[in-house]
């Protein structure tokens, strides 16, 4: 396990395990979210985007984060592992709606100037804790179908299930 697609539904701790699976193989990790969110929740083009991600995964060793259909070709193509963040929607939203209030309450930037706010939080266009209530099927469907499709064969599937997995995994 070198170079790891890290995927899950948003709130899943995607970024946790990521982070924490780069420090144990030390290789560097790529936030998909910090490249494509430009100043504003601007999306940055398709063609820039793509780039970066081909520059990161050139390297012998990465992990990257995130659901990116524009770029998981690239990804996958290259990645040896895909790591799957499969946890129940009960734990999902109770994490997420908790990490979504806390940032909203202090501020924090997430990426390039980017912050949560209870005007997203509320649209309903934009909130993510609507679209992650919506996506949990999605996603489980999807990475179900991936795992077992031939095409994929040159990749390892490792679905988590739990925290306790998360941790297992992460070497935490």
């Amino acid at each position: 396990m070198r170079r790891v697609s890290v995927v899950g539904n948003s709130g899943s701790g995607k970024s946790t395990l990521a982070a924490g699976l780069a420090e144990r193989l030390g290789v560097p990790w790529l936030e998909l979210d910090s490249i494509f969110h430009m100043p504003g929740w601007t999306p940055r083009p398709p063609e820039e985007f793509r780039a970066e991600v081909e520059r990161f995964t050139a390297a012998g060793g990465w992990v990257v984060d995130g659901n990116y259909s524009a770029v998981r070709d690239l990804v996958w193509s290259r990645a040896d592992t895909v790591v799957w963040i499969d946890l129940p929607r009960h734990a999902v939203m109770r994490q997420l709606v908790s990490r979504t209030l806390r940032r909203m309450a202090t501020g924090a930037e997430l990426w390039n100037g980017n912050r949560e706010s209870f005007r997203l939080l509320l649209d309903r266009d934009e909130s993510i804790i609507r679209y992650a209530w919506k996506a949990q099927a999605k996603y489980r469907d999807r990475y179900r179908r991936a795992a077992a499709d031939p095409a994929n064969a040159h990749l390892t599937f490792i679905r988590v299930a739990s925290r306790a997995d998360a941790g297992r995994l992460a070497g935490s």
